[in-house]
């Protein structure tokens, strides 16, 4: 490598300093979730909820919305992880198809407002749900928010009878992918968009979830080429083991991320932040999976 080579690559890093700052707030945030998931012990306690699971959420809507305080990441952190503890309570602690629609039933009970009982994935998901009532735009965005916290339920829930059919009731790729509410961006998005933005138009949301749906498949797929070997161990779904292989998975992902950034350019001019948050999670979840796993150890 020559010194002007050297050079180019060293001006091309990201300024250390914005770095820093975003990484403080990442800091913030995961202690904040920490000390919110220690109220619910009984969800959270399992070993693959480690520090690590915590800070790396964090970093993650961090660096998607690098203009935010971390007050104002709160809730996208919060659902991020609730979507962790629901989906380890359907796919791995779950014995049956009755146990399953249960979880379905008591979350759902909740977002239409009921009191929990004392169950902590249901009391965490209240607790949601209250402190996003008190957000300008929840009146609007309430039926948007329990829609998609439906959708994914309802995605894990076939995904668990997928599952249990065993190899031969394993879906197509085309079916797999129809199911990507499964992943949990979309809810976690929707939370978050309602904490931080102003009531919307009814044209707002239909163009906003548009994209934010967009970015949930292509999502979906990033992530399955990012976790193939611990959805081995794990016993998980994964695109790569429904008769595809990488380069089609990647294929795809590039015509869905050609996909999102259509859905996404109408919301460019009056929603910005909103538009390069979900381009910039898309793109925080290619790098990342290049090398790690949320997750911790089972």
């Amino acid at each position: 490598m020559t010194s002007s080579e050297h050079a180019l690559e060293f001006d091309d890093l990201p300024p250390a300093v914005e770095i820093g700052r975003i990484c403080a707030v990442a800091g913030q945030a995961a202690r904040d979730t920490q000390r919110w998931t220690a109220q619910y012990g009984r969800l959270f306690s399992a070993k693959p909820f480690d520090t690590t699971l915590y800070h790396t959420v964090c970093q993650c809507m961090s660096f998607s919305a690098p203009w935010a305080a971390s007050e104002e990441l709160r809730l996208a952190n919060r659902a991020a992880l609730w979507g962790f503890g629901a989906d380890w309570l359907v796919d791995y602690a779950a014995t049956s198809r009755t146990a399953v629609e249960e979880i379905v039933a008591g979350c759902l009970a909740v977002a239409d407002g009921a009191v929990p009982p004392d169950d902590d994935l249901l009391l965490s998901l209240a607790d949601i749900r209250d402190e996003l009532a008190e957000a300008p735009a929840w009146g609007a965005l309430r039926p948007v928010w329990r829609d998609h916290l439906a959708r994914f339920l309802r995605a894990m829930a076939r995904e668990w009878d997928w599952r249990e059919a065993g190899e031969k009731g394993r879906p197509t790729f085309a079916e797999y992918l129809d199911n990507a509410d499964n992943f949990g961006f979309s809810f976690a998005f929707v939370s978050h968009w309602a904490f931080t933005s102003p009531p919307p138009t009814e044209h707002d949301i239909a163009t906003i979830q548009n994209a934010g749906l967009a970015a949930q498949r292509t999502g979906r797929l990033i992530n399955d080429l990012g976790t193939y070997e611990r959805d081995l161990e794990w016993g998980d779904l994964n695109a790569l083991l429904l008769g595809v292989g990488r380069e089609e998975v990647a294929r795809r992902i590039a015509e869905l991320t050609r996909e999102f950034q259509e859905a996404a350019a109408p919301m460019r001019a009056d929603h910005p932040r909103l538009a390069r948050y979900l381009e910039r999670q898309l793109d925080f979840c290619t790098g990342f999976y290049g090398g790690s796993d949320y997750w911790g150890n089972l």
